[in-house]
């Protein structure tokens, strides 16, 4: 109906509007009339068609035009024709019957078409307006009379139904009063619209969740094409809407519960005329479910243990109640049946693969897997040493191991000395190799793992201790070189001292001769034994120094004695000379010193103590001092 309106007003704005039929009219509207009576017959036509001659037609043939909308028709003889007219704009009007008769009574009934719901007179007239009496009416056999004294009866509301062959009875009062029996007329009520038909705008089987519109479509009848009609809409025999004017109805997101057998109904606005459509049986279908979703917060399901974990399930597509299940992986049973699935402190084990399902009846769909990982943070870092205490000795390994109580892989490991990071070092074991003084110190480690690269965990292990301790004879060994060079360096400027010496000595001696030296054992040459010697004499003996070692150097001490004649040798205090002996390894004159007997290795050295010059020689070089040859004699 929309749609036919929206199409008349789309014609008429481009002036394709089809021409409207006149319509004829007459007065008095009945039929029969009595032969010689005068009925008027009147033409009009569209209220916006231009004025202009009419043009009238009997029986279909066109009779004469005239200026006048209005025709005065008579006739002399029974007779009954079908007239129309036709004004300027206009289409040829609907036929109208007018029948002429000369019988004693007559039903008259109205001469214009009868439609549903209109008022229905029958009048029963006798001729020249005679009184009658005893007036019944008939509609085929059956008498339809209300009050027999009356000559009109009055049918509200006809309907079809009242169609048929119609007469009357009554009794003329003339000269003689008479009984006479009408014609029967034949009355057809035609429809005024026609029955509605419901459509469905889409499908009978609707989505739940689409919409759904109902349309009550009729047809009105040419010959009352602007009366208006009200819709009312039934679903299973209730109004859901109406009556009201638009022919629509619609129902936004139809549920299950929209589901069942609807109907419209039709009528005018005084509800004379009512019709009602045949049911449709609307069945609301569900939709499927399909496009499962599932979101995780924190988003990419990574979090550290302790935290919020949440879990939310959704459908993109599926009405009805919809149950969800999550399910993790490896665990047969659902976790839960809501669409939400929260873990307030998430655990290690709370890690793993999980999906939710989501089922309205009709259907079942799954969502995409998403992978939850609950980290641990490293806790507990502990660096040991693998050995016995932290205390080494240079030149040795050491190996410093680190090892966290709790923590997710991967762990990253890093060693700090004395505060500062090795960058070398990575990993949990740091080895030493061949340690020395500067490797002692402070040695930490440190843990850390990450869940994302803003988030990352470190645990530092306790701080331990490192000495090194330096073997003692590379102390000694390195004390005792310094030692040596020093005596060296005595040694070389005593040695110069005593050549210097001995030059000037061998400078007063030149071209004298010598006794040559004689074992300590020996006696004194002949000639001297009983002789008293002013000279003095020189003695020696072997000073042991404490602790003679590998390349010590051992000093002998010299003493010169004067003898005097009667009385004892003493020594001259100016004639003590002190010099250096290199011994290479032990000296026997040592074992007073506590050394062991088996490092003497070599044979013992002694010094002989020779005598002075004889008398002759020192009276023939007067002033001179004494100079004696010495040599060492090896102990039998």
């Amino acid at each position: 109906m929309v749609r036919s309106v929206a199409v008349l007003l789309w014609a008429q704005a481009f002036g394709l509007t089809a021409a409207q039929p006149a319509q004829l009219t007459l007065d008095p509207p009945w039929s029969p009339v009595f032969v010689k009576e005068t009925v008027m017959l009147m033409c009009q036509g569209p209220p916006a068609a231009p004025r202009g001659p009419i043009a009238w037609y009997v029986n279909g043939d066109f009779w004469h035009k005239t200026e006048s909308n209005q025709l005065l028709v008579s006739t002399e003889k029974p007779r009954s024709n079908s007239y129309q007219c036709q004004s300027p704009g206009s289409e040829l009007s609907h036929p109208i019957s007018l029948a002429f008769s000369n019988d004693w009574l007559v039903l008259q009934v109205p001469a214009l078409a009868v439609l549903e719901g209109d008022l229905l007179p029958l009048r029963c007239q006798a001729w020249d307006n005679r009184d009658t009496s005893q007036v019944r009416f008939w509609r085929g056999r059956a008498d339809i009379t209300w009050e027999p004294k009356q000559a009109e009866l009055l049918l509200q509301a006809v309907q079809i139904s009242d169609s048929g062959r119609y007469h009357c009875t009554a009794t003329i009062h003339s000269i003689f009063p008479s009984w006479k029996k009408s014609k029967e007329v034949l009355v057809t009520v035609q429809e005024l619209f026609s029955a509605p038909v419901l459509s469905v705008g889409s499908s009978a089987e609707p989505l739940e969740g689409s919409n759904l519109t109902l349309s009550c479509v009729t047809r009105l009848s040419p010959l009352r094409p602007y009366i208006t009609l009200r819709h009312l809409f039934y679903r299973d025999d209730t109004i859901l809407a109406g009556p009201e004017d638009s022919p629509n109805y619609q129902v936004q997101a139809v549920g299950l519960a929209d589901s069942g057998a609807y109907s419209c109904e039709v009528q005018t606005e005084t509800a004379s005329v009512r019709k009602r459509s045949a049911p449709i049986v609307i069945a609301v279908r569900r939709v499927p479910v399909s496009g499962v979703a599932l979101e995780v917060q924190p988003l990419g399901g990574q979090l550290v243990q302790g935290e919020r974990l949440v879990l939310s399930c959704s459908v993109a597509a599926g009405t009805g109640p919809i149950s969800f299940s999550w399910h993790r992986q490896g665990r047969a049973q659902a976790l839960a049946s809501s669409p939400r699935y929260e873990i307030a402190a998430a655990r290690p084990s709370d890690g793993g693969q999980y999906h939710c399902v989501a089922s309205n009846g009709l259907a079942v769909a799954r969502s995409t897997g998403v992978h939850v990982t609950v980290m641990v943070p490293v806790a507990g870092a502990t660096i040991a040493v693998q050995g016995t205490e932290p205390a080494v000795t240079a030149g040795e390994s050491l190996n410093l191991s680190c090892s966290v109580q709790e923590g997710t892989a991967p762990v990253a490991f890093a060693w700090l000395h004395n505060g500062r990071q090795l960058d070398a070092a990575s990993g949990p074991l740091l080895a030493l190799e061949a340690v020395e003084s500067a490797h002692a110190g402070t040695y930490q480690c440190v843990a850390s793992n990450q869940l994302n690269p803003q988030r990352v965990f470190k645990a530092h292990s306790q701080v331990l201790a490192l000495s090194v301790t330096v073997q003692p004879y590379i102390v000694v060994a390195a004390g005792a070189s310094a030692s040596l060079l020093v005596l060296l360096a005595v040694t070389a400027a005593l040695g110069w001292h005593l050549r210097r010496r001995r030059r000037a000595d061998a400078a007063g001696t030149k071209g004298r001769g010598r006794i040559p030296a004689a074992h300590p054992g020996s006696l004194a040459p002949p000639g001297l034994a009983g002789e008293d010697l002013a000279t003095p004499e020189p003695e020696y003996s072997n000073v042991c120094p404490r602790a003679p070692g590998a390349g010590d150097v051992l000093y002998s001490t010299v003493t010169i004695k004067r003898r005097d004649k009667d009385g004892p040798a003493r020594p001259s205090p100016v004639e003590q000379v002190a010099a250096p002996v290199p011994a290479p390894r032990r000296l026997p004159s040592c074992r007073g010193a506590g050394l062991s007997a088996s490092l003497l290795q070599e044979p013992p050295v002694t010094y002989a103590v020779l005598p002075g010059p004889f008398r002759g020689a020192a009276a023939a070089a007067p002033g001179r001092l004494p100079s004696d040859s010495y040599e060492n004699v090896p102990r039998p």
